[in-house]
């Protein structure tokens, strides 16, 4: 048995208590203090708000047009937490504070089930200690639902496998990830871990529940468990899709059932990145956890040797999760997040251990004051007006002179990493490290969520745009995005999403000299529309948002445009 294993079984009073209530406070700091932030959460959320207004719950739409790209259990949620709640602002984030702390739960339970308290806690430490995880569970996007799924399937199925039968567990982890499918394709990852059982029994890895007769029929009933949630969803939609009459139903069935799923895996369209893409990942963002890499080698080389499944049933799942990614061409960073938690209950017994290395403590501190001294040199370079990218934000977002705070916040952030760890050293490294982090994305929920806000969410173009407009008037939205429609006040209109920028010019230009004096169109410089006399008469200038230069345009401005898009 290697030496890191043997660490002590039991737990500070109320440390289980503590950990979850700083998980709390991290996690929650910003919340509602924001709007929905682009690239995905103003479409998720408007998604969610025309399913509310629209009563449609099968269909998404952005828009007048379908929105075909994600299965609908996550704008279900998104809807959830607005009639629980009645703020869009307030509630947004619910599912993913709600399944951030839910996660690290079923982590630490499921830790202190195949070990003991203190492993279990370990587990939940590095998950939330790594910057991947609580970057993206402040953040209104499909990945933390799903990890919740993955994580709660996998959990169930862990327990039947390891620890003892339970068919009614096994039965709701594959429900759960077949959830998790009608929420985003992916959710069958969980059923990855099921893929070497067989070779787990040959080769007599322990500890596992024995097979009985008659199991083939459970394993049966536990993959009907799995179609069910898909083939109830799956018959609504092909039902109404094939029946309507309407086309754009159909378009909607091969988009989300082909497209986004295989096509997407298999002849990716965007995102291209090499093979080893996800080892930069684990190595960067999923620090300080990454830095226990090194010396996770040995043991988990020793634990299959013993043939332990404990450590290697996590394991191995993680790392099939990784390489189903990385087989694909198309790749972003949250793609490999369900494979944190695994890795965490792979490493948990060793975690103590590992902790109090010498080198392990040297490496951490390192990163602690790396971090200060990086988020200390960017915030004072930018106070002094020394920074090119205190500037570029600035210009980029229309920022004012409310973006002293954030350099402030980075000042102020990064002199506590510094304070924390010349305070610490290497003897209370593991202290500092959690000050640090605490303090970094407590600042950049209480300061950045509010100051970068009214430009990264378009509130106050909006808001600007029917002001200026003024009473009775209507907007019509040309190469719009979708916080400029979720943030709409007043009459507004648009064109299609996904046509292209030409065709929703000809048409808004058609739509306003219907009645030129009381429609105006709303717009962006870029190539497309560069035929629009921009500072001319007819045109209004905006404040910038999401990086683009808004106008708001009258018939005189577009004088010099064709009345039809040109044929492609």
């Amino acid at each position: 048995m290697p030496e890191v294993r043997n660490t002590p079984t039991t737990l500070p009073a109320n440390a289980v208590w503590w950990f979850f209530a700083i998980a709390f406070v991290v996690l929650f700091a910003g919340y509602g203090l924001r709007d929905p932030w682009p690239a995905d959460e103003p479409r998720f959320v408007l998604v969610a708000k025309q399913m509310v207004e629209s009563g449609n719950w099968l269909f998404p739409h952005r828009g007048i047009e379908l929105y075909p790209d994600k299965p609908p259990v996550y704008f279900w949620l998104l809807a959830l937490s607005y009639f629980l709640i009645g703020s869009w602002r307030w509630s947004f984030l619910l599912p993913s504070l709600l399944s951030g702390m839910a996660v690290l739960w079923l982590v630490y339970d499921l830790g202190k089930r195949l070990w003991q308290p203190r492993a279990g806690l370990w587990a939940a430490v590095a998950v939330l200690a790594s910057i991947q995880f609580v970057y993206q569970f402040k953040r209104a996007q499909i990945d933390p639902t799903l990890v919740l799924m993955t994580t709660a399937s996998f959990y169930c199925i862990a327990r039947h496998v390891l620890l003892a039968r339970d068919w009614r567990l096994l039965c709701g982890g594959f429900a759960l990830a077949g959830l998790g499918v009608i929420t985003k394709g992916v959710g069958f990852l969980p059923l990855l871990a099921l893929l070497p059982l067989a070779a787990y029994r040959r080769w007599q890895f322990h500890p596992m529940t024995a097979a009985r007769h008659g199991d083939g029929w459970r394993w049966l009933g536990a993959a009907g468990c799995f179609l069910l949630p898909i083939v109830l969803w799956l018959s609504a939609i092909v039902y109404l899709g094939l029946n309507s009459g309407n086309p754009e139903h159909a378009e909607y069935l091969n988009n989300i059932l082909f497209k986004q799923t295989a096509e997407r895996y298999a002849n990716p369209w965007h995102h291209f990145e090499p093979f080893w893409y996800f080892a930069e990942i684990i190595a960067l963002f999923w620090l300080p956890f990454s830095l226990c890499g090194f010396w996770l080698l040995k043991p988990w080389r020793a634990a299959f040797a013993e043939r332990d499944l404990r450590v290697l049933f996590p394991l191995l799942w993680g790392v099939l999760v990784v390489l189903f990614f990385s087989l694909s061409s198309g790749k972003r960073d949250m793609y490999i997040l369900p494979a944190l938690p695994a890795f965490a209950l792979a490493a948990a017994p060793y975690l103590q251990g590992i902790s109090e290395r010498r080198g392990f403590r040297i490496a951490l501190l390192a990163f602690v004051l790396a971090l200060g001294l990086a988020f200390t040199g960017l915030g004072i370079a930018a106070l002094f007006g020394r920074a090119g990218f205190a500037e570029s934000l600035i210009n980029e977002r229309g920022l004012g002179a409310e973006a002293r705070w954030l350099w402030w916040m980075l000042a102020v952030c990064g002199g506590i990493c510094l304070l924390a760890g010349m305070w610490a050293r290497t003897r209370r490294v593991l202290t500092a490290s959690a000050i640090s982090l605490a303090a970094l994305w407590i600042g950049y929920g209480l300061v950045a969520h509010p100051v970068l806000d009214a430009s990264s969410s378009a509130r106050n173009l909006m808001q600007q745009a029917f002001v200026q407009a003024g009473p009775g008037t209507e907007i019509g939205m040309v190469a719009w995005k979708e916080q400029n429609l979720l943030q709409a006040r007043g009459r507004v209109t648009e064109f299609g999403f996904r046509q292209p920028d030409a065709v929703q010019l000809a048409r808004g230009m058609a739509w306003m000299r219907q009645s030129p004096q009381t429609r105006l169109l709303l717009v962006h410089e870029n190539k497309e529309l560069a035929c629009i006399a921009y500072g001319g008469p007819g045109t209004l200038a905006l404040d910038r948002a999401n990086r683009r230069s808004w106008w708001l345009v009258n018939v005189d401005a577009v004088t010099g445009c064709p009345d039809s898009a040109p044929a492609e």
